[in-house]
């Protein structure tokens, strides 16, 4: 074997000890993608920071003395710690310090509401909060890691005693994981983990600082999967204006602004000019357009701005250095029994502290006042000396609860000839009585540990409580039909001959405003049916009889229908709506014969059932070859059913003759209080039944009364609303109110003078304590009145119909009461009831006159007493 050979065997031996260059990047990406998601992403469970903020905080407790220092310095102090540019700590401070619970902050930190950065960290400050010192430091039950230069020691984590991680919320991304925990309520959080303490189960909901309303229906715990829909809190200041004064979760006043001006542009909504006057508070102010509804405006934003955003919580946490999901609650479980264990650690320490105070105190005074200290005068060694005050000590040995080591002994070498001569027994008893107190406290805490630790939660709650309450409402949010809100931007045409229907044809037949989500419902001479999405021109079949906007679910539209069936030549009758459809599909509405034809349609939106004069052609046999016909003798079917028929003879035409009522009688419409919406799906309480000009009365907190119509695109606060119901004007209001300039309760009666819709009058004094205490248009109602006289109290009952006359709305009225009132209850008269009943009879009476059928509407009573009263 050559010299060459060798060197070539030598090259593959090291060629085989090689690694591909394929299983480098398996192994380095795994490395990597585990650093991310331990050393960047996602926070530990145990006191819900990353990395970052935990080097922060420390270092930040390592600069410590009380004094804010510059974030720049903080920074560089970070960097001993954390391996990472300081424009990433730097970022996580101002995270931090915006939170507004660890960290006191001092200078411009930017605002989250609005987006505005931070100043430069030479021109900030930050210290650790108060409340950061009590509940994430301390030293003696924290775990130490050496620094990533292995010069200094860190916090592996810091013993937070306190659900950190709920609190702050935290959001992360890391290859092929991310986690995304929502900021909790600081009060609730304290609440729910004493109740966790109690073995009661906890249920936590995110609250945020931006304020606004969510939907937690679907939260989930926070669990992937889940979602929540947090929405902007919007004021009606008047017809023309809207006020915006709390925003979505993750959203800014400018990027706020920003889509509704794009929507407002694509025409989802119609306004005249945005405004954002927000200070210390937030405000957006929003001008209408000239003849735009506020409240479809308000769903309008909802459907189409970020005004209502949608939120996918993703609870991840590192446990034992392994992502882990978890629901929320389990983490304030896991989080309020470390409390627990760190508050039993921190006793255990102070106990052993205790002890040994207590120990080496007995044993200074056995060395004093047996004056062991002079059995070592004559001793000429170190040795000598350490014996001889160990056997000064031996007789009292056995009351120690350690042996003596001679550490201790050292310790009572080193007491001072000074201390020696000016010992105090009497003191000494008095600090060995102190500790002995203490230490049986601890012993007491520890033996109850569980209270100990419901104590010290409520400490905390009353020491950092105040101004922490929820700032999110809680509301269940109705689902919004953007269809139905959108603004109406574009116009509907047709070309009825030649079958084309669309927005962009605009020199053909105009037929309504409409949006450009709506979809298009067209029906043709052949009585073929067709809904197609709205477009710029499209084709839905020659010879178009009918066309207009589809609402989907819309159970009052009803189409009066005559045909002539190709097969028997009878002329067929036939009322129907539509109800659910294939977008695209042709529907027959005759019997699909061949030679079926429609010789009159008529398109009804409340169910309308107009007469018609029918001709017969001049050859027909019949006797009468004219005579009408009223759509309401029929019933209204599906669109399927084949139809009555309205004459066997040839038809020679048919002519409208006269409008009709509608037949499907009044509308039940219900307020729901949770979402303070109308709806006919019997959600919440019965206002009435409405038809027409019917107009809904409404009695707000404030002492506000509005008149409405019975939309349902109408809004109402619930929790301002006092009472709701179908407005008679000839119904007399009772209402009694405190008045905030006097302090005294009014009580008047007045009836609705007003005409004007959709504008509130107050009818109290308008002093900014006064309020509606109750309202009713029982005219028989009583009231129970606990009223202090002297010492003792009394109750009275009232009649408020003997009270006081029927007034004007605007009238002050009368004192209720000369004495001082503690309490107003509202009585149910008895006869309220049976007048009611008697009233709804005699309404069900007369609509069953009017229509002259066989109405099957139901007028029952729907409401109890206290609903009648006006009570919800």
């Amino acid at each position: 074997m050559t010299e060459n050979d060798d060197q070539i065997n030598s090259g593959d031996e090291s060629l085989h000890d090689s690694v591909p260059v394929t299983g480098m990047y398996k192994d380095w990406f795994l490395d990597y993608a585990s650093y991310v998601i331990l050393e960047r992403a996602v926070p530990a469970i145990e006191d819900g920071l990353k990395p970052v903020q935990r080097r922060i905080l420390h270092s930040m407790k390592e600069m410590d003395d009380g004094r804010f220092n510059k974030v720049a310095n903080i920074i560089g102090q970070s960097m001993q710690y954390h391996p990472h540019g300081d424009a990433s700590i730097g970022d996580a401070i101002v995270n931090l310090g915006q939170k507004d619970l660890l960290i006191d902050t001092q200078g411009n930190w930017g605002d989250v509401r609005t987006g505005d950065g931070a100043a430069a960290a030479r021109y900030i400050e930050a210290r650790l909060s108060k409340f950061a010192l009590e509940v994430v430091f301390n030293p003696q039950t924290t775990d130490w890691q050496l620094s990533y230069d292995g010069r200094k020691r860190e916090p592996v984590t810091l013993p937070v005693k306190f659900p950190l991680l709920l609190a702050q919320g935290v959001e992360g991304i890391a290859v092929g994981l991310s986690t995304k925990i929502l900021p909790h309520n600081f009060c609730e959080l304290i609440e729910a983990s004493i109740e966790i303490l109690k073995g009661n189960p906890s249920n936590v909901l995110p609250d945020f600082m931006t304020g606004g309303l969510a939907d937690f229906s679907d939260y989930q715990e926070g669990l992937r999967g889940g979602k929540i829909k947090v929405r902007a809190r919007i004021e009606e200041e008047d017809n023309k204006t809207l006020v915006i004064k709390e925003i979505p979760y993750g959203t800014t006043t400018d990027s706020l602004i920003d889509s509704i001006l794009k929507a407002n542009d694509k025409g989802k909504i119609k306004i005249k000019k945005v405004v954002d006057n927000t200070a210390k508070d937030v405000e957006v102010v929003i001008q209408l357009a000239p003849g735009v509804s506020p409240d479809v405006t308000i769903d309008a934003l909802y459907a189409f701005t970020d005004c209502e955003v949608s939120i996918s919580p993703n609870a991840c946490v590192i446990i034992e250095d392994k992502p882990v999901f978890l629901t929320v609650n389990k983490i304030l479980e896991y989080n309020t029994n470390q409390t627990k264990e760190l508050l039993r650690r921190e006793l255990e320490i102070r106990k052993g502290e205790l002890m040994e105070k207590l120990l080496f105190s007995s044993l200074e005074k056995i060395f004093i006042e047996n004056r062991i200290y002079r059995d070592i005068e004559e001793c000429t060694t170190w040795d000598a000396v350490l014996e001889a005050i160990d056997k000064g000590l031996e007789p009292y040995k056995p009351d120690f609860y350690r042996e003596i080591t001679q550490d201790d002994l050292i310790r009572l070498t080193e007491i001072k000839i000074k201390r020696i001569s000016k010992f105090d027994a009497f003191k000494a008893d008095e600090l060995m009585k102190r500790l002995q107190d203490e230490l049986k406290e601890v012993n007491h805490n520890l033996k109850h540990l569980t209270q100990f630790a419901i104590n010290y939660y409520q400490n905390l709650l009353i020491k950092y409580g105040k101004g922490r309450e929820r700032k999110t409402e809680i509301r269940a949010f109705d689902t919004i039909q953007a269809a139905v809100v959108a603004a109406n931007n574009a116009k509907l045409y047709v070309n009825r001959a030649d079958g084309f229907v669309g927005y962009g044809l605009k020199k053909d037949e105009f037929v309504c405003d409409c949006s450009d989500l709506d979809e298009i419902i067209a029906i043709r001479r052949d009585g073929k049916m067709v809904v197609s999405k709205i477009q710029e021109k499209t084709f839905m079949g020659k010879d178009i009889l009918y066309v207009g906007v589809f609402r989907k679910n819309d159970d009052r539209m009803t189409f009066n229908l005559i045909y002539l069936d190709g097969t028997s030549g009878r002329t067929m009758i036939k009322r129907f709506q539509v109800g659910g459809v294939t977008r695209d599909k042709e529907y027959d509405l005759t019997k699909g014969t061949k030679g079926s034809k429609v010789l009159y349609l008529s398109g009804n939106p409340n169910g309308e059932a107009e007469v018609v004069t029918v001709y017969l052609t001049q050859g027909a046999k019949a006797r009468i070859k004219v005579f009408d016909f009223d759509f309401a003798e029929i019933e209204i079917k599906g669109r399927g059913a084949g139809g009555n028929i309205l004459t066997k003879y040839p038809v020679r035409k048919i002519q409208f003759k006269m409008e009709g009522k509608s037949t499907l009688g009044g509308l039940d419409v219900y307020f729901d209080p949770s979402v303070g919406r109308l709806n006919t799906d019997q959600r919440g309480k019965l206002i009435g039944n409405f038809l027409g000009d019917d107009k809904i009365l409404v009695f707000y907190k404030n002492g506000d009364y509005e008149l409405t119509g019975f939309e349902l695109t109408n809004r109402y606060e619930a929790n301002e609303v006092v009472l709701i119901r179908k407005f008679d004007p000839k119904q007399v209001v009772a209402a009694i109110y405190h008045d905030g300039g006097s302090k005294n309760y009014f009580v008047k009666r007045f009836l609705i003078e007003t005409t004007t819709v959709n504008k509130r009058f107050n009818f109290i004094t308008d002093h900014k304590q006064s309020y509606l205490k109750l309202v009713t248009t029982d005219g028989q109602a009583q009231v129970k009145v606990k009223v202090k006289k002297g010492k003792e109290t009394e109750e009275l009952e009232f009649d408020l119909e003997m009270l006081i006359d029927v007034k004007g709305w605007k009238a002050i009225g009368n004192k209720l009461s000369t004495f001082p009132v503690e309490e107003i209850h509202l009585i149910a008269s008895e006869v309220s009831q049976d007048r009611v009943e008697a009233s709804q009879k005699e309404e069900k009476s007369a609509v069953e006159d009017e229509l002259e059928i066989g109405s099957t509407i139901d007028l029952s009573p729907k409401k109890d007493d206290e609903e009648q009263l006006g009570l919800f």
